[in-house]
């Protein structure tokens, strides 16, 4: 497989090929976010070497392969001139081959017909991996998100209609001064979104990013450890899903949580409180990452 720059996937695709089928992130101006900052112009990768790739990892490990995470950022923005080439070719390549997934943004979704949408599910997209790392409208504008509550929302309704699977990923920390409304506006968004898995992260000042000028500038500052848990605290307790499986498992996080909500909620709180209490320990600040 052929790589350019940095790759960047989710901890449950840690076992997947990964497939490079496009170069950044078509958005690329979250203020948090360092992650596709090395490629600012985004672009397709060229279909046939896309497809080259998939040839090679068959014939060294197509008996092997189960699950295939296509990247970068938010690849699901690729038209279908290029998904299905390469979903087709993934099922030739890997007779064992169970899930292909990929990171999306709402706007993507939201740019798909419900057809296609149902067309890549037929083809072999499983899971969408989609971060609006906050509910609260105010902190989705301060962290230049592109999408709104409202397009998350409708982007999970078209997605869930389709038969793909969602996994929401939000940010602890990125409220803000908006602690607690970033905490309760996303417990909402959650509750509406309604995804299969629902997964929290720490957030990071990276230098080099807007964050970390508006945090040197005094106007954005990550909560105290504390108040980050209360902020997880008031998730849990508070977001609604169907039936969800739940994770903080993620290196930036400093209480490693999971089970599935609402069916755990009460011990996942509990747990929660023994450590506001100081009766669990939380991941050394060393060992943080990420």
């Amino acid at each position: 497989m052929r790589y350019e720059g940095k790759l960047y996937r989710p901890p449950s695709e840690a076992d997947s090929l990964i497939l490079q089928a496009t170069i950044g992130c078509s958005w690329n101006k979250c203020t948090y976010c360092d992650m596709y900052r090395d490629k600012p112009v985004f672009r397709l990768r060229p279909l046939e070497e896309c497809l080259e790739d998939l040839r090679a990892a068959g014939a060294a490990f197509g008996d092997e392969v189960e699950k295939l995470f296509v990247a970068d950022g938010d690849a699901l923005t690729m038209p279908m001139e290029h998904w299905s080439p390469i979903l087709a070719e993934a099922r030739r390549q890997f007779p064992k081959l169970t899930r292909v997934s990929c990171y999306a943004m709402a706007r993507n979704v939201l740019e798909k017909t419900d057809d296609e949408l149902a067309q890549l599910r037929r083809e072999g997209l499983r899971m969408l991996y989609v971060g609006p790392e906050s509910g609260d409208p105010l902190t989705l504008k301060r962290i230049a998100k592109g999408d709104g509550f409202d397009e998350h929302v409708e982007a999970a309704r078209r997605a869930r209609a389709a038969s793909l699977a969602l996994s929401v990923i939000v940010l602890l920390g990125i409220g803000g001064d908006r602690a607690d409304e970033h905490a309760r506006g996303t417990a909402d968004l959650v509750t509406r979104m309604d995804p299969a898995f629902f997964s929290a992260l720490t957030v990071t000042v990276v230098p080099g990013t807007p964050l970390a000028t508006l945090a040197a500038r005094g106007r954005f500052a990550v909560p105290a450890v504390p108040e980050l848990l209360r902020e997880l605290r008031t998730m849990v307790a508070q977001a609604a899903p169907t039936d969800a499986v739940f994770r903080t498992n993620h290196a930036s996080n400093y209480l490693p949580l999971g089970g599935r909500l609402p069916r755990d909620r009460a011990r996942i709180v509990a747990t929660i409180d023994a450590a506001l209490d100081g009766r669990i320990p939380l991941r050394p600040e060393g060992q943080r990452g990420l």
